[in-house]
């Protein structure tokens, strides 16, 4: 089957959730056996997103080739279970390096690089995913669907040259191509009225960029009756049946069947041109959402970090989520500010929890707060899980407070401490330039055979041996192998071991009932329908 095209636009505001219904289309149209890929365009100039703060841009998500990514794509493959790659997230920063250094090789030919057509070809061919030497096999004879979501909101100045790349693109794909739209419909209180005019706003600034939209999602936050879809589908020249509205949901889990029941993939295929057959059962789903909605026993985990933003730990916190309706309890995750965190007040920020997450970042802020919660999880045996960062503030915390080194640290945070546990990796000691320059991607780890990793992974995925993972690593700091042996004469055991460079890849400490710290991000390979063995045998320790 020729590739089709799906493009998912925002209006009103950002924030809606078009990164939930892109998967939730890939989803849908998985489960009618077609063969997907997602991928995101981001219209800011950063060449991608792993030198943004957090604050502003949510998680880094990194996919196993070694690419720094949007969090929407986590969300693309917890959905959909598709491997991403560096292919499936663009930005303009990307776009125009591309461009740029084209034109520096001379490419061109002397001609004068502009916007159009030069740009938005770049935006086709990526769009389009279309090999760079034309004599090779396209992607896409791999996928029957691509799904295009587009960041920001319509009207956005950066956002132009995106939309006139996909207004060029439905004319020269013609029904192979289908145009989503997301906008708002906000409820005003005060008048009790749920207001349409956003919506037709929206649209109309998508239209006088040339592009008519094929199918309306309207978010909102109460349910739309019959009358004002027909309103918002006549003002907006869409069919009826190709306005779909999605409610807030308890869950973000529930809004495939949500569009599913909305007819929202039987709408793409009717606009596409392909027959819509039967509704698929998607029975694994709703075993999921079975369990979920079932799961009734808390279990209440700490997330001890630095960034007070829910999007900061997505992964994480899905993870974890996902985990606990696997083990039929819900997790109630509790931010703890590591900030604030001291040794007089430890037990009573911890009080009532169940486990400890010791969770990644960069820099010292924050970090003495993390060891404080380390020390005293380990001291009183409460199932602790550090990563990355956290796996590196357990073995300082072990350094000071067992093996006696008062001062030892990483010499990330203290370039001279006599005693550097946590030194920065040979590889990277010639690198200057931040972006894209860590121990990225997915990398092999020998697991000790008879460890409580070991367990876990064999458990879980019900091996009868494990002893070679791969997981995915973002750090460029790790545990010095010259202490190794102290530590574990000591009883923290390195498990864990990168056969290729002899790297340390997972601390734990057999006696305590779960004490592990992780230097890879398993939370990364964490999916709906396969939660990640670690954070299922985690939560399973906390239960």
């Amino acid at each position: 089957m020729q590739t089709k095209y799906i493009f998912v636009t925002g209006g009103v505001v950002s924030s809606l959730g078009k990164g939930i219904i892109s998967a939730s289309i890939g989803k849908l149209l998985q489960a009618r056996g077609y063969k997907v890929t997602i991928q995101k365009f981001d219209p800011y100039i950063n060449i991608d997103p792993g030198t943004l703060n957090p604050y502003e841009h949510g998680e880094c998500y990194v996919t196993n080739d070694g690419f720094e990514t949007d969090l929407d794509l986590g969300h693309y493959e917890r959905f959909t279970g598709i491997e991403t790659t560096r292919d499936n997230s663009i930005t303009t920063g990307r776009i125009y390096k591309a461009v740029i250094d084209r034109e520096r090789r001379g490419d061109y030919l002397g001609k004068t690089i502009q916007v159009v057509p030069h740009i938005t070809d770049e935006i086709k061919h990526r769009m389009l995913r279309t090999p760079d030497d034309q004599t090779t096999k396209s992607p896409n004879d791999q996928f029957d669907f691509v799904i295009t979501e587009v960041g920001g909101t319509i009207g956005d100045i950066e956002s132009a040259p995106f939309m006139e790349a996909i207004r060029q693109l439905r004319w020269q794909l013609g029904r192979d191509a289908v145009c989503v739209h997301l906008t708002y419909v906000p409820y005003l209180k005060a008048a009790d009225e749920l207001k349409t005019k956003p919506t037709q706003h929206s649209v109309k600034e998508l239209q006088s960029m040339g592009i008519q939209p094929d199918i309306l999602v309207l978010r909102t936050e109460k349910h739309l009756d019959d009358a004002m879809r027909m309103k918002v589908a006549s003002f907006c020249n869409v069919d009826l049946e190709c306005v779909v509205q999605s409610e807030d949901m308890p869950s973000i889990y529930e809004v495939p069947v949500n569009m599913q029941r909305q007819g929202l993939d039987a709408a793409i295929m009717r606009k596409i041109g392909i027959p819509v057959g039967e509704t698929p059962k998607m029975k694994p789903w709703h075993d999921f959402l079975d369990k979920l909605h079932g799961a009734k026993r808390e279990v209440h985990i700490g997330l001890v970090g630095k960034y007070d933003l829910q999007d900061a730990y997505k992964s994480i916190r899905e993870s974890l989520s996902l985990a606990g309706i696997y083990n039929d309890v819900k997790v109630k995750i509790h931010f703890i500010n590591s900030e604030e965190i001291t040794h007089g007040n430890v037990a009573q920020k911890l009080e009532g929890l169940t486990g400890v997450m010791i969770c990644p970042g960069f820099g010292s802020r924050g970090i003495e707060g993390k060891i404080v919660a380390a020390q005293y999880t380990r001291e009183h045996d409460i199932p602790t899980f550090g990563i990355c960062l956290g796996m590196q503030m357990m073995v300082i915390e072990f350094a000071r407070n067992v093996l006696g080194y008062e001062d030892a640290n990483s010499t990330e945070m203290a370039p001279d401490t006599s005693h550097p546990v946590i030194n920065l990796m040979e590889e990277q000691k010639n690198v200057t330039m931040k972006g894209g320059t860590m121990r990225l991607g997915a990398y092999e780890c020998k697991v000790k055979e008879d460890s409580k990793v070991a367990k876990a992974y064999n458990c879980e995925l019900s091996t009868v041996h494990c002893e070679l993972i791969k997981e995915r690593h973002r750090h460029r700091y790790e545990f010095n192998n010259v202490y190794r042996e102290e530590y574990e004469a000591k009883g923290m055991q390195c498990v864990g071991i990168n056969p290729d460079h002899d790297l340390v890849e997972i601390v734990e400490i057999p006696d305590k009932r779960w004490y592990i710290g992780t230097q890879f991000h398993p939370e990364y390979s964490s999916t709906v329908l396969r939660p990640h063995p670690l954070f299922m045998n985690f939560i399973r320790a906390c239960i």
